[in-house]
């Protein structure tokens, strides 16, 4: 649909907070727009480059949570951190890099802990049905991670560091070079730090007694962070060559290399030396060609992703004499192909059609090394899984206020091809008053198991049946403003999802889990965002982004037995309300940051008892940033103070996992002014 609108241009070299930044303030723009027709109907959340790269020390893990309305479950900075849409759980949720699958084939889930934000350039969430566009499996949402070819022409060159509270250093570097043709880029981040924080551990009680030894009082110890140091090292080369005649080559690799402890537990009263230890070295490639024409667009991508990955768990049960519990080793290698194609022969259709391939080969194995080699003892498994994943699409704008869209996906695991996946688009402009949008769509959509789900020893379940389900969506979006005054846009969706054979992972009798399939979850509620741009006096900017969902997830299954009572009761560590904010205040050289986050309380049992193990309670975050940016004729500068859980609060994201009080960190940034190729 053509329409008018007023647009403020404000450039800002992207370093942002952290980075050394100058605002160069543009005339006002007067421009015509059609809204996109690959976008028809989603339900879509893009993340800008601020919130990206606000700073080094954050991971994917950090912008998710302050910057939408997703669950983030995190056991603090450097170790697990895994995203949920929707009242689902982390494995339903699908994350792409440059267009190729990153889950983790042995668990289903992404660890965005790894994922430095400098790394990625664009991000994007698709919730629920929206997922379908681009992959399967997706039950509750994708997220959309890539790199870009923007550029600048020359030589350019950035540095970072940052140092923070429990003798943590961040380090960031990158350098650029841009011709007509030819666009390279090399980063480098490395972190590390003890990790060693203090906390009030409200799982352990001490006596305090009088003179003749009665107990008169009790309280809850103040102990340090064991055993959680870690050391990351991320590298990321890119290369593009752009013919000038319509085809596009791109190179990316990316290198992991994390070596962590694990954290000791609250409820941990062990007094002994031990070592509870996770490394990890993964590297990601692809390769990839684009043809594009005026009407049509091809384009190849290959891929490969290889990780190794290994976790040591031992104690010294005497001096100098340690047994080792549990030696683990994995090894995951997957191959990716895809093909796809866009095709506009008219105002008013759009074609596209995709077909991608990862082919996976796991071994993993737990070796128990004290144990005398005829009797040594592995658990694990060796396998290897094809996955084809194949879509046709068409949308189709017969007027300027209306757009519809039609979706065929079909997916195949193994030998096993899921049922025919369906989604069914449609949004119309209801008033060009405040550009008022509604919305909806509605999908099937089939989870495979994960390799672990199905072979891991011991506990797999060969058995297990695919999760499956309808999910339906119906939201509106406004947009409106004053030019050089204010801005304002969001909105709102009501989301519906039926899944059946939900997997979950339950005790057996013989000491272990083992996943099985509950009958029925039932997951709906609303997401709600808005996104407000302010310029109350001249030079001063506040731009200010919210977002709430409210998120039942109820198991509708039959009893697993007599005793159950998990059915009609909340999903374990599903908040049924989360929302966050971020506001933005600057003014010339000077900018500060608010952010905020509230989780409602979650239960950690299927029962939902308020027993003191079975909930966490409710949590509000809040950080707060201040920089001040300096412009010299060799180099910007920018120096920056971060202030992290502002009020010391005293929370937990994961049972026995503690999390750090106020902690501080500080930044300065240099990119020096080299000649450039205007």
């Amino acid at each position: 649909m053509n329409s008018k609108g007023l647009l403020l241009l404000t450039a800002m070299s992207i370093a942002t907070p952290a980075i050394a930044q100058k605002t160069y303030r543009l005339g006002e723009v007067i421009y015509t727009a059609k809204r996109p027709m690959k976008d028809i109907g989603i339900q879509k959340t893009v993340l800008d480059s601020s919130m990206l790269k606000e700073n080094i020390a954050l991971s994917m893990a950090d912008v998710l949570t302050f910057n939408s309305s997703i669950f983030v479950k995190s056991h603090g900075r450097a170790t697990l951190s895994t995203v949920a849409f929707r009242g689902t759980s982390p494995s339903h949720t699908q994350v792409t890099w440059n267009g190729m699958r990153i889950n983790s084939p042995m668990l289903g889930m992404t660890d965005f802990s790894t994922i430095p934000s400098f790394f990625i350039d664009r991000a994007s969430l698709l919730h629920g049905t929206s997922s379908v566009n681009e992959t399967g499996g997706g039950l509750g949402g994708l997220v959309k991670l890539a790199t870009s070819s923007d550029i600048n022409d020359g030589l350019g060159l950035q540095y970072v560091q940052g140092i923070g509270s429990f003798s943590t250093f961040d380090e960031f570097a990158r350098v650029t070079y841009g011709s007509d043709k030819w666009k390279v880029s090399t980063r480098a981040v490395y972190s590390s730090s003890p990790n060693d924080y203090t906390y009030i551990n409200h799982d352990k009680k001490l006596n305090i007694y009088d003179d003749n030894h009665n107990i008169i009082s009790q309280y809850h110890p103040k102990e340090r962070n064991r055993n959680a140091s870690f050391k990351d090292f991320h590298l990321l080369q890119e290369v593009y060559y752009n013919t000038l005649h319509g085809d596009h080559f791109g190179m990316n690799a990316w290198y992991t290399s994390s070596n962590r402890e694990l954290p000791l537990l609250t409820t941990d009263y062990g007094e002994s030396d031990f070592e509870n230890r996770q490394r990890e070295q993964t590297i990601r490639g692809i390769l990839s060609w684009n043809h594009i024409r005026s009407s049509w667009k091809a384009g190849v991508k290959g891929g490969y992703i290889h990780t190794w990955m290994a976790y040591d768990y031992r104690r010294e049960t005497a001096n100098d004499n340690w047994t080792t519990m549990t030696r683990s080793r994995s090894h995951i290698n997957t191959f990716y192909a895809q093909a796809e194609g866009e095709y506009t022969p008219s105002r008013k259709w759009y074609f596209t059609a995709n077909l991608s391939a990862h082919q996976q080969f796991v071994r993993s194995e737990d070796r128990n090394i004290q144990l005398q080699d005829a009797n040594r003892a592995i658990i694990g498994y060796d396998k290897g899984r094809i996955e084809l994943s194949g879509a046709v699409s068409a949308k189709w704008q017969p007027c300027e206020r209306l757009g519809m869209s039609a979706v065929m996906r079909e997916d195949m695991y193994g030998s096993t091809w899921a049922p025919l996946i369906p989604a069914f688009f449609i949004d119309g402009i209801v008033s060009h008053t405040g550009n008022i949008m509604l919305k909806g769509s509605i999908s099937r959509n089939y989870r495979f198991p994960t390799l672990n789900d199905l072979y891991f020893l011991p506990g797999g379940n060969p058995d297990l049946k695919s999760e499956h389900g309808f999910s339906y969506d119906l939201g509106a979006t406004f947009s409106t403003g004053k030019p050089g005054v204010f801005s304002i846009d969001g909105g709102a969706t009501w989301f519906d999802s039926h899944i059946s054979d939900w997997i979950i992972w339950l005790p057996t009798t013989k000491g272990f889990f083992s996943p099985r399939n509950v009958k029925k979850v039932h997951a709906y509620g609303i997401e709600t965002k808005i996104n407000i741009g302010i310029q109350p006096i001249k030079d001063w900017h506040l731009d200010l982004n919210a977002s709430y969902s409210w998120t039942p997830s109820i198991n509708e299954g039959d009893k697993m037995s007599d005793a159950d009572r998990s059915v009609g009761k909340q999903l374990p560590y599903v908040p049924r309300h989360s929302a966050s904010l971020t506001g933005r205040l600057s003014w010339h050289s000077w900018a500060f940051l608010y952010k905020w986050v509230y989780y409602s309380r979650r239960f950690t049992m299927s029962s939902n008892e308020y027993t003191l193990t079975g909930h966490l309670p409710e949590y509000f975050m809040n950080n707060i940033s201040l920089e001040k940016s300096f412009s010299f004729r060799p180099a910007d500068l920018s120096l920056k103070l971060a202030v992290n859980n502002l009020f010391n609060e005293d929370y937990l994201s994961v049972l026995s996992h503690p999390m750090p009080g106020i902690n501080f960190e500080f930044f300065i940034s240099i990119t020096p002014k080299l000649p450039s190729k205007k």
